[in-house]
């Protein structure tokens, strides 16, 4: 329930509240009217919370589908249609020159403690996106796809082929934080896509009223503190993938009925197995062991998304 009402619920309450604002205004029509909001008695208002709450919650349902969507399109997976795909490799390139700069800082020779502080956080900076080769177009993609393409691959595991199938034996506590990271980039990404409908809709009804343009401004400017909050959260959300492999790969292992490796060799040549495997490219004709499966430590019937 907690998740319902803060990734969909809240976000498209405050964008049909922000709608019907602008209806009751005559911002459409003619010159704004704000004192015409708020309803002149109980009965007005009650029956205006009623048709926010109901509206909203359909546009929650009828919007639910597209989650994932929503976040991959602010991730930067623009490569769909060509003018998009254009803005992509624009975007892409800045965001190389900015990894670029990042990586000149951080291998130059700091001398003093606050030369040093900001190498530090350079560095840490730099770590929180994936190579150059790699880089998506936008901030939030690129946090995310750290844990995407680094959190099993230190194992020899693919990432997104075997999170699926990972998760199911996260432990509970780490299971809870998992889900709540999620669920506030979930609700950080819909606040800022409803702010900018927001916007969108401010800009349509108050475009013959500049007096008015200042709406317009504080929507998109709070549009992309969302965002920015979305970034930070993500990059929370790819710092407890890894986590999720460091304790659970082995987890994993069992699940599948593997024999567990006594070193490092063997344990990258198992997930390199595993990864073959669930790819549909390695060799079917592999020994299994039943022995111990099923004894680690396994959480709840849950799934989640990259």
């Amino acid at each position: 329930m907690r998740r319902v009402l803060s990734v969909h619920f809240a976000p498209c309450a405050l964008f049909v509240a922000g709608v019907l604002a602008l209806i009751r205004a005559g911002s459409f029509s003619g010159h704004s009217d704000w004192g015409a909001v708020c309803p002149a008695d109980p009965t007005a208002a009650l029956a205006l919370v009623t048709t926010i709450t109901a509206t909203a919650a359909l546009l929650g349902l009828l919007l639910q589908p597209f989650q994932v969507r929503a976040v991959r399109v602010l991730e930067g997976y623009w490569d769909r249609w060509p003018l998009t795909a254009m803005l992509a490799g624009l975007l892409a390139r800045m965001q190389r020159r900015r990894w670029q700069a990042l990586h000149r800082r951080a291998g130059r020779a700091a001398r003093g403690e606050t030369a040093r502080r900001v190498r530090a956080d350079v560095r840490r900076r730099l770590a929180a996106r994936p190579p150059a080769e790699a880089l998506l177009p936008t901030s939030l993609g690129n946090a995310l796809r750290v844990g995407e393409l680094s959190a099993g691959e230190r194992y020899g595991l693919a990432t997104l082929a075997s999170w699926p199938r990972i998760y199911p034996q996260v432990s509970g506590r780490l299971a809870q934080a998992l889900s709540s990271t999620r669920d506030a980039l979930d609700t950080a990404v819909n606040l800022s896509w409803s702010l900018l409908a927001l916007t969108v809709m401010g800009a349509v009804a108050l475009y013959d009223e500049p007096s008015q343009w200042w709406l317009c401004g504080a929507a998109f400017v709070l549009a992309g503190v969302a965002y920015k909050g979305a970034v930070i959260v993500a990059q929370s959300y790819s710092g407890l993938m890894h986590v999720v492999y460091d304790l659970h790969r082995f987890d994993l292992a069992d699940a599948l009925h593997h024999r567990l490796p006594v070193d490092r060799e063997g344990e990258l040549e198992l997930f390199a197995r595993i990864s073959d495997l669930i790819a549909g490219r390695g060799n079917l004709d592999v020994q299994y062991d039943h022995r111990g499966a099923g004894s680690g430590e396994q959480g709840d019937d849950r799934s989640a998304d990259l």
